[in-house]
C-alpha cells in the first residue's frame, strides 16, 4: 500500500527505517540526494541460453531512455509516524528511558 493510497482510506502510514538514515541537517525531502542506479537494471533482464550460456536481453527498444532510481521520498504530510527501534533489548530500552532506568539502574 502506498501512503496515498493509505490516506485516500483513512488508514495511518507507518514508516519503519533504521535511525542512522536520519539527516537532521537536511530541512526538507527535496534536499534527499536520490541514488540513481544502472539503467540497464530496468532494460535488461538476464538468464540463461539453451547452450547453458548466461545473457543478458534487452526489454526495450533500442537507444531507448530509462531512469532506475534507488528509492524515493514519501512526503512527510502522508507519514503518520516513524517506527525507529532495533530488535534488540537496547533497542527498546532506548525508546522507553523511564524503564531502562529502571532496569539499568541509572
Amino acid at each position: 500500500m502506498t501512503a496515498w493510497s493509505a490516506r485516500d482510506n483513512d488508514i495511518p502510514f507507518y514508516v519503519a527505517l533504521p535511525s542512522p538514515t536520519i539527516d537532521c541537517e537536511i530541512e526538507s525531502g527535496a534536499a534527499i540526494p536520490i541514488e540513481r542506479r544502472d539503467p540497464r537494471e530496468v532494460t535488461h533482464i538476464e538468464g540463461w541460453s539453451d547452450e547453458g550460456r548466461r545473457v543478458a536481453v534487452c526489454l526495450t527498444p533500442p537507444g531507448s531512455p530509462a531512469a532506475n532510481y534507488a528509492f524515493d521520498v514519501t512526503p512527510a504530510r502522508l507519514v503518520t509516524a516513524l517506527v525507529i527501534c532495533s530488535a534488540s533489548r537496547d533497542g527498546l530500552l532506548g525508546l522507553f528511558t523511564e524503564r531502562a532506568r529502571r532496569v539499568t539502574g541509572e
